[in-house]
């Protein structure tokens, strides 16, 4: 077996269409799920904010781990992860629709315990498809330069899904309910069930049509539960990883939060918004495979440290931008979507190469408790970052399709930009000091050869005997 093989560029095709769906509903829920609770179903900023924090702090937050060691033990026909995707997809698509079809008008009670119970059914359908789907971009292959290469093809998938779930959201809401003569909150009601059908059936592609099987080996882990996500705290890169994960998705998530409100009410420029988002997240896409490219020659970790010093610098410029600047902030989306275009590529191509340094140390391949555990510290981290813009909206005295008091759109720029630029800031230096290159991997992954070799000699003498 070629743990270090190549794909052909139909099945990294193939592979890749599987994140444009979810990466289509994920944007949605990024730029506009805080949104839709407050200015389309009318809930309290601070009771939506804490609902979305404590959905994720409980199953939401065991969840991924829970599920990523499930598929590490799974044995089928069809593999470990395949089996997560074929039988979820539709399931997903269902959920999807009733988290954006929540009626108007209830309680506080009512609505919090609606937030959570939606998210939570949703979440469960989403997690054992993105844990498992993810993991296979480690078990495809083994090569350092190919793992960006696969993650690149994907990411364009991805990119192109989040500027539609990013871009024509409420663009189509408002559409279907001037079309079809319905509710604000109908209109979101369909468009829910039109963007949880495309994540259904683009989920079932790499399920049905990745005609390779993985490139690693997919004995199930014999490790018990809790050792086995303890043990991913020894993997010293996958810490630092993680802690650059966590900074990173608490900045992403405020400033994906805060987009609407800022350009609605600090910049008055709601009638372009759509325009905005397809500037940034088009100049994003376009970026991934230049983005590939510096990566090749200067190393993932420093290419990532370079993107989100760009991105720094755009938020800066953002903060400081004057009202109704519409080239300026035009600018500013562009360079922003240069430097987040290393926030598409470089994660998803760093953590495979964690992997390794794991089957060294324990001799077993278990991608799914490591994806799973970045998929919990993202979560978290992303709900702490929603449930911060839902405090801090209602702590600076926001009011929903007003007039803001300048106390407000001062609150509205400090979340979108200063305190995100400030986070990625954090991030540089420890991306600069980032203990995996290419050269240290490819060391890794020949100690593994020649472990394997040994143990596969070992075997056939035995059988010789």
């Amino acid at each position: 077996m070629d743990s270090a093989r190549k794909l052909s560029v139909w099945n990294k095709l193939k592979f890749g269409v599987g994140d444009f769906g979810i990466s289509a509903v994920t944007a949605l829920l990024q730029f506009y799920m805080l949104f839709y609770y407050t200015d389309v179903v009318g809930i309290d900023p601070g009771i939506a904010g804490t609902a979305i924090l404590v959905g994720k702090l409980t199953w939401d937050m065991v969840n991924d781990v829970l599920f990523g060691y499930l598929e590490d033990k799974t044995v089928s026909r069809w593999g470990r992860r395949k089996p997560f995707l074929m039988f979820c997809a539709l399931p997903l698509a269902g959920s999807f629709w009733l988290t954006l079809s929540l009626p108007v008008g209830m309680s506080n009670v009512a609505a919090f315990f609606a937030i959570i119970g939606t998210f939570i059914l949703y979440d469960t359908f989403n997690t054992l498809i993105t844990t498992a789907y993810s993991a296979m971009t480690a078990e495809l292959t083994t090569d350092y330069d190919e793992r960006t290469s696969i993650s690149t093809y994907r990411m364009v998938f991805n990119a192109t899904g989040y500027i539609l779930g990013a871009g024509i959201t409420t663009a189509l809401a408002s559409f279907i309910s001037t079309s079809a003569g319905v509710s604000a909150r109908d209109g979101w009601s369909w468009v829910g069930l039109i963007f949880g059908l495309v994540a259904g059936l683009t989920t079932l592609v790499p399920a049905l049509f990745v005609n390779v099987g993985p490139a690693v080996s997919e004995e199930p882990t014999t490790m018990p539960p809790m050792r086995a996500i303890l043990s991913t705290l020894k993997n010293r890169p996958f810490v630092r990883y993680i802690i650059i994960s966590m900074i990173m998705s608490t900045a992403f998530t405020l400033v994906t939060t805060m987009l609407p409100y800022f350009l609605k009410y600090q910049m008055d420029m709601e009638a372009i918004q759509a325009i905005i988002m397809l500037l940034l997240l088009g100049t994003l896409t376009l970026f991934i495979v230049p983005c590939s490219m510096v990566s090749r020659r200067i190393g993932k970790a420093k290419t990532y440290a370079l993107g989100i010093g760009i991105a720094c610098a755009a938020l800066i410029a953002a903060f400081f931008t004057p009202r109704e600047a519409r080239i300026l902030i035009s600018v500013v989306a562009v360079v922003a979507g240069i430097g987040f275009s290393s926030q598409w590529v470089c994660p998803h191509s760093m953590i495979p190469d964690v992997i390794e340094y794991d089957e060294l140390a324990t001799g077993e391949r278990r991608e799914g408790i490591y994806y799973g555990m970045n998929a919990m510290v993202g979560k978290v981290t992303g709900a702490l970052g929603s449930a911060i813009c839902g405090w801090g909206l209602q702590l600076t005295g926001y009011v929903e399709n007003a007039v803001q008091t300048e106390t407000a759109l001062f609150g509205i720029r400090f979340l979108f930009a200063l305190l995100p630029a400030v986070l990625l800031l954090i991030c540089v230096p420890l991306l600069i000091r980032y203990p995996i290159t290419k050269d240290s991997h490819a060391e890794v992954v020949r100690q593994l050869e020649e472990r394997r070799a040994g143990a596969a000699q070992t075997e056939k003498g035995g059988e010789d005997q």
